[in-house]
């Protein structure tokens, strides 16, 4: 066997359990990663995809940072779209369909070549504490592992039950067992838990689907990528399929309304509010005669089908015949019925900023026992403990990101300050200041901490930097080149745009709200720029540009949030001798202790008089 101490063990090999492992090891510490089955690491339990809305910006700045999610995602893509291009620049998310088997394949090999994390496959069952402070695990063989740090990413294996229809099964997956045993212990030693639900469609033959009768959505003509590492993106790429539920369907589902799990109240547990089932859709919007149905490949070389929008846990018969209710489906064999999963999970109000535990030192929570839902939150999470654990381990300073650093500093904040009574998603309308944490700038934001901590490499800080200084020397290029108007207004005339009366930098025809760089680029004047300078420098500096008062409000809100940032309250505050705080308010400061004013002013029942109240009592 394997060496017996380790300075960080990971348990669970889900997307948080494997950036958390990468991160440690990478960084320098010996890791344990922990998993049931050694066959699915990194499996993506649910859908074949990564990114999204806020989600795509979210593996941006993990792949910034150093983490792995996006160049795997990069490598395993079958198809790639930037959402939302026709709004501004902030809501743009990148988001791919992966191919299922070769991404868990991919995750596997990055932390197999990584000589710092060895493996064992099993399940653990009890944490060994010590003056409350974690010293390792003991799994269900017996066998104990001792370790400076501990990482929990148990995702949905913690006492899961698995519902179909009037059945009901423990599993963590299907065809998986569920973890019994920490739940148990962590309540014994304080720890508040709750229950929570999500769910998976059925997945069905792509040879048994008439694609003829659906819409095709194919992926972006010149598509991007995930990782600022990546040099060549996606060539080749498979489409997805849009249909829609009808009457038909709708009336089908309702038949099996009264064996659901979810209405009879067996499963107790909050499901995600916004990836809710086809039964909760049909019974929420009773006026909708049809909801979307995406039709997702799983990958290059499989036939199988993701019905994404189809997820239930109605009985496997009434799902097989309002499924082939569906156009293009009606001759559809399933693989598997769809199934609802309910689980465990630790109110995450009970962890610091660093995701250590309160109650527990140098024990990490990350991922969907903090009540997430969603890969790339918890791969972020995962990351960020991983990076935490080590620091710990090594006895060197915390490392935390704030909701101005990025889109992992705005969850976790959530998360810590806010709770969530049912499964927590990223949205860009979560985050303060969205313009400035974009998804192309996520390097400018991150890329030098994440080198800093030893976690991103050299390669790819020198790439950051070569970027930075193309981008400053293009926008110096354009400031300072002059057109003049015999050579402009005919081309403007044309574009629609007004004329010149005289001489002008690039720069301020950028700035127009009816022209683009890349109509710009056209004109035989500039268009030599874009033979110079790489696409992502061209669309950096256009941002800049053209979002630069935006940018600097935001950078002024910033700065005023830093000064309630920097206001420390003291572990140790008696919150019980301010008389004139609100009830409600001293409870939830007596219970999530912030370490900041900014904080205690972003808990749920702490108002803005409070917080003066606050800032009265320490002197400001």
């Amino acid at each position: 066997m394997q060496q017996q101490a380790y300075d960080v063990i990971v348990v669970g090999a889900g997307h948080a359990g494997c950036e958390a492992a990468h991160a440690a090891a990478q960084m320098g510490s010996s890791v344990l990663l922990i998993t049931m089955n050694m066959q699915t690491i990194a499996q993506m339990s649910c859908n074949p995809a990564m990114g999204g809305v806020a989600k795509g910006q979210i593996v941006r700045e993990i792949d910034a940072l150093g983490g792995m999610s996006g160049l795997i995602s990069d490598k395993t893509m079958i198809q790639f779209r930037m959402l939302n291009r026709s709004k501004g620049p902030a809501m743009w998310s990148p988001r791919c369909q992966s191919d299922r088997m070769r991404f868990a394949e991919e995750w596997r090999m990055v932390l197999e070549q990584n000589t710092n994390v060895d493996f064992w496959q099993d399940s653990v069952q009890k944490l060994l504490i010590k003056n409350n402070e974690v010293c390792g695990v003991i799994t269900r063989m017996g066998i104990e592992f001792k370790a400076r740090t501990v990482v929990l990413t148990n995702g949905t294996f913690l006492n899961g039950l698995i519902h179909i229809g009037e059945k009901h099964f423990g599993g963590g997956r299907m065809a998986e067992p569920m973890a019994q045993g920490l739940t148990e212990q962590l309540v014994q030693l304080g720890f508040e838990s709750g229950r929570m639900k999500t769910g998976t469609p059925p997945r069905v033959d792509g040879r048994s689907l008439d694609y003829s009768a659906m819409e095709e959505q194919k992926g972006d003509e010149n598509p991007s990528s995930f990782s600022y590492l990546t040099e060549t993106p996606i060539q080749e790429q498979r489409s997805c399929w849009i249909t829609h539920t009808n009457t038909k369907v709708h009336e089908v589902l309702r038949k099996g309304f009264d064996k659901s799990p979810m209405f009879a109240g067996r499963i107790k547990g909050l499901g995600p509010r916004y990836c809710p089932s086809v039964e909760d859709k049909i019974n929420r919007f009773a006026d909708k005669d049809s909801h979307q149905i995406f039709v997702e490949p799983e990958g290059w070389n499989t036939v199988e089908i993701y019905v994404n929008g189809f997820s239930t846990s109605l009985p496997e018969e009434i799902q097989y015949e309002a499924i082939r209710l569906i156009p293009g489906f009606e001759k559809a064999k399933l693989f598997r019925p769809g199934y609802a999963i309910e689980y465990d999970y630790f109110p995450p109000t009970q962890l610091q900023a660093t995701l250590e535990t309160k109650l527990i030192q140098g024990l990490y929570f990350a991922g969907q026992i903090n009540g997430t839902t969603g890969y790339e939150e918890a791969a972020c999470q995962g990351l960020m403990a991983g990076i935490n654990a080590h620091q710990k381990a090594q006895q060197l300073d915390p490392f935390t990101l704030s909701r101005s650093d990025a889109y992992i500093g705005v969850l976790i904040d959530d998360l810590i300050n806010k709770g969530t009574d049912e499964p927590y998603r990223m949205f860009t309308s979560r985050a303060e200041f969205r313009t400035l944490l974009r998804q192309d700038n996520a390097d400018e934001r991150l890329t030098a901490k994440g080198y800093e901590l030893g976690l991103a490499t050299k390669k790819r800080m020198d790439k950051f930097q070569q970027k930075q200084s193309d981008v400053a020397r293009l926008l110096d290029h354009i400031k300072t080149n002059k057109v003049k108007p015999d050579e402009m207004n005919s081309w403007l005339e044309n574009q629609g745009s007004s004329s010149l009366r005289e001489g002008t930098p690039i720069v301020n025809l950028l700035r127009r709200s009816d022209l683009s760089f890349s109509a710009l680029l056209q004109h035989p004047l500039i268009q030599h720029i874009q033979e110079t300078y790489s696409q992502e420098v061209i669309e950096q500096a256009e941002i800049i540009v053209k979002y630069e008062s935006y940018i600097e409000k935001e950078r002024l809100m910033v700065d005023k949030m830093k000064t309630m940032e920097d206001l420390k309250i003291p572990d140790t505050f008696d919150y019980d001798k301010i008389k004139t705080l609100s009830t409600e308010s001293r409870i939830k400061l007596k219970s999530i202790r912030p370490q900041t004013i900014g904080q205690a002013s972003r808990i749920s029942g702490v108002s803005a008089s409070d917080v003066s109240i606050l800032l009265l009592f320490m002197g400001r």
